[in-house]
């Protein structure tokens, strides 16, 4: 990639800014985390910072033993939340998560596209699998990652028959002949798959714009779906090799399903914890992190890698061969790949790997610093050719959100490395700019 070249930014709507122990900072309004207000407050500065979308992970279960100190999971539903913003907002994209592993594909083909013409062309589907909340479905136990991928595939495939089985130019609204519409071109999808068997047409027409498509997995089977579907993947890429070899992947597995290699853009998570000088910024992350259960993150490391290190000192340097054998069924394959990957490239201590993102966190790209300290890295990761853009993930406090929306952002587009300005009002043509 040159360095020229505009990079893609979204910003995700999960207040990261209030984890750990900044919701109990003065200024975080915490009371106001489950009010539209809040989010069409930041969404608008997302859009006035012109960022390609707005995104709202999900989860469909709640973790009730970190409830005591934090939000856990606790979220309103990402769709209807982004109906409300779509009504305060003009331009920006609002990429809903939806998982393909428990709901109907008519049901979501049609939430969507609601939410598409409601936003008059702006909505996104961010295709998840999910990890857990099978028993609230009626499952005994989550699907393998083989069994969900191959129904994500197939779901994917009758949304998007369903989307085309009520085609834009099928409506007509010629007051003057009476013709609402013409009926010749809406037909059945009669799909009959392994995993479903839908009739259709869809009972509303598609948006004359398309509703692009963003996947989340890194493993094998996540990589070759997203290649074969997604417009952009969200992944963690703890660092740069790891997603120059992620972006080269998925560029080699896009052509291998006959699509352009441009066409699947790689937007790993940022992780920003931003203040004014380094020494603010490490100490915010510092005081984030202050109550950080170690006993869960112990246990979580023991889940992604089979080592147990209850007992080793902080002090015990980690090593490959200390890895045992990887645990047959990982919570998350991605995120055990990823901890492996570290402990067998770096040489850390306990508490060194304690404090690590792969660990701390969902793995994401981690920067602590200063606005010029992010400006340098996102600079540096484009032109390696690592990255087609990224998705914000502001840590720490309210100030460091901020300051990734009103100074990281213009400072990139002040350097021709991002948009000062819309040139489209969908999400399509914001993923298009640059291709």
């Amino acid at each position: 990639m040159s360095v020229a070249a505009k990079l893609h930014v979204g910003m995700s709507l999960a207040p990261t800014w209030l984890s750990g122990e900044a919701w109990r900072r003065a200024d975080s309004d915490i009371n106001r985390v489950f009010s539209s207000d809040y989010f069409v407050d930041l969404a608008q500065r997302a859009e006035a910072a012109h960022v390609d979308f707005v995104f709202r992970p999900d989860t469909l279960f709640l973790r009730t033993e970190g409830l005591e100190t934090g939000g856990g999971f606790a979220s309103m539903d990402p769709t209807m939340l982004l109906s409300a913003i779509a009504r305060e907002t003009s331009h920006v994209g609002l990429l809903s998560t939806v998982s393909t592993t428990f709901l109907p594909p008519y049901v979501v083909a049609r939430q969507l596209q609601s939410l598409n013409w409601l936003s008059n062309g702006r909505a996104g589907w961010n295709i998840v699998t999910a990890l857990e909340g099978h028993e609230n479905f009626g499952l005994r136990e989550m699907p393998s990652p083989q069994e969900r991928y191959g129904r994500a595939a197939e779901f994917t495939q009758v949304v998007q028959q369903l989307w085309a089985s009520f085609p834009n130019e099928a409506l007509k609204l010629d007051r003057e002949s009476g013709r609402f519409a013409d009926s010749s071109l809406v037909r059945p999808v009669a799909h009959e798959g392994r995993h479903f068997s839908v009739k259709g047409p869809l009972n509303l027409p598609a948006h004359a714009s398309r509703i692009p498509l963003v996947q989340a997995g890194a493993s094998p089977e996540g990589r070759d779906f997203a290649s074969s579907v997604a417009d952009a993947v969200f992944a963690s890429t703890p660092d740069m090799q790891a997603a120059i070899e992620l972006r080269a992947d998925l560029r080699r597995r896009a052509e291998g399903h006959g699509r352009e290699p441009d066409g699947v853009k790689l937007m790993p998570g940022l992780s920003l914890y931003l203040a004014d000088s380094g020494k603010e910024a490490l100490e915010l992350f510092s005081e984030t992190h202050a109550r950080a259960n170690r006993a869960r993150t112990l246990a979580s490391v023991l889940d992604m890698t089979g080592l147990d290190l209850t007992d080793w000192p902080l002090t015990r340097v980690v090593t490959a061969s200390d890895l045992p054998p990887p645990p047959e069924r990982p919570r998350s394959r991605t995120h055990a790949g990823l901890l492996r990957r570290l402990i067998e490239r770096e040489t850390l201590s306990v508490a060194e790997l304690l404090r690590r993102p792969e660990v701390m966190g969902s793995g994401h790209w981690q920067i602590v610093g200063t606005v010029e300290d992010a400006f340098k890295g996102i600079r540096e990761w484009a032109a390696a050719g690592a990255i087609d853009g990224f998705v914000a993930v502001p840590g720490g406090s309210v100030a460091s959100m901020r300051l990734v929306l009103e100074r990281l952002l213009p400072k990139l587009a002040d350097a021709g490395l991002f948009r000062t300005a819309y040139s489209g009002r969908t999400f399509a043509e914001h993923l298009a700019e640059g291709v």
